[in-house]
């Protein structure tokens, strides 16, 4: 019995590991088609929109890209307004919302006694989750009236007399336009940044920060010294992140920054962007018109997939420095 059944243990030994070895090769199969899904549905979005938008694109390029002159009328696009718009208004968001979210991410990982923790990060959390025609609507019935009465003159009558930087603040109170879309998209992109850099600070090992308070340092230099080194390369993914966020934003940029293709130095002026410019003018748009807003989201796609790629290459230096 003994000599029967010993060939029969190398043999179902064998066959259970080429079972498990073809096993291996489906799931691995299985992973690899759903990344190659995503990029082909990345290259398809991006083909599509080139395709839709060549006669624009190929036909009138220089014109398209350096002008601001929208009529439809006249047959007539300049992409230069809704560029503008979307990069200045992404920029005062990130402008403002990064500082606010590293205070709000440093409060609930470093300062907030315990029990306040969790309310307050779950209700960050489902701020981030409120759909951003929500944020347009506060925008545009409660936020436009308040900047128009309130804050508008005071920026003109103070900011709006300096000589170098007046121009920025120069302008009727109207609450719709720039500076107004960029403060919207600041509070929309917050919890997404402070949620990020709350899990990252939450990694710092604590061993680390208890050697440097033995060591006499203070709350400051703890965060300074050692929580942001540990974690520069988190913040700053999460950054770009919230970025992202701010340069695709729709709906709530549309309601509060006044649809103007016209380029002003002030902030205070109503502006355009590219995702606003398509989102209003889509559905009544028919050839050289239509070509024009799908030549816009390609651009945006393109602005887009540059943020990210200069996120990318930010990363991987201080990867480099940090020798990993």
């Amino acid at each position: 019995m003994n000599a029967t059944s010993l060939p029969a243990e190398p043999r179902e030994s064998d066959q259970r590991a080429q079972r498990d070895a073809r096993h291996d090769r489906i799931f691995r199969l299985i992973l690899k088609a759903c990344a190659l899904l995503v990029l082909l549905a990345l290259l398809g979005a991006a083909a599509s929109t080139l395709w839709g938008g060549r006669e624009v694109l190929f036909g009138h390029t220089w014109e398209f890209l350096t002008t601001s002159d929208w009529n439809p009328v006249e047959n007539k696009y300049g992409a230069l307004g809704p560029i503008f718009g979307t990069l200045v208004t992404s920029i005062i968001a990130i402008v403002l919302a990064v500082p606010i979210s590293f205070g709000i991410a440093l409060f609930l990982s470093e300062i907030a006694p315990s029990w306040l923790r969790t309310p307050v990060a779950t209700a960050i959390e489902l701020l981030a989750a409120i759909p951003s025609i929500i944020y347009g609507m506060w925008g545009l019935f409660v936020f436009v009236p308040f900047m128009a009465d309130h804050v508008e003159p005071k920026l003109s009558a103070t900011l709006g007399q300096l000589p170098i930087i007046g121009a920025l603040f120069d302008g009727p109170p109207l609450g719709l336009g720039i500076l107004t879309a960029g403060i919207v998209l600041a509070v929309m992109i917050i919890p997404f940044i402070s949620s990020v850099m709350r899990e990252v600070f939450q990694t710092v090992p604590t061993r680390l920060k208890e050697s440097a308070y033995a060591l006499g340092s203070t709350k400051w230099e703890v965060v300074w010294d050692i929580m942001l080194p540990y974690t520069r390369s988190a913040v700053i993914g999460g950054i770009f992140l919230g970025l992202g966020r701010a340069l695709g934003e729709t709906m709530a940029v549309t309601f509060v920054l006044g649809n103007s293709y016209d380029i002003q130095a002030s902030l205070l002026m109503p502006g355009t962007s590219i995702s606003s410019s398509i989102a209003n003018e889509f559905n009544e748009a028919v050839g050289t018109h239509r070509s024009a807003l799908i030549a816009l989201g390609f651009l945006l796609f393109v602005v887009t997939f540059i943020v990210l790629m200069i996120a990318r290459l930010m990363l991987r230096r201080l990867s480099r420095k940090e020798g990993n």
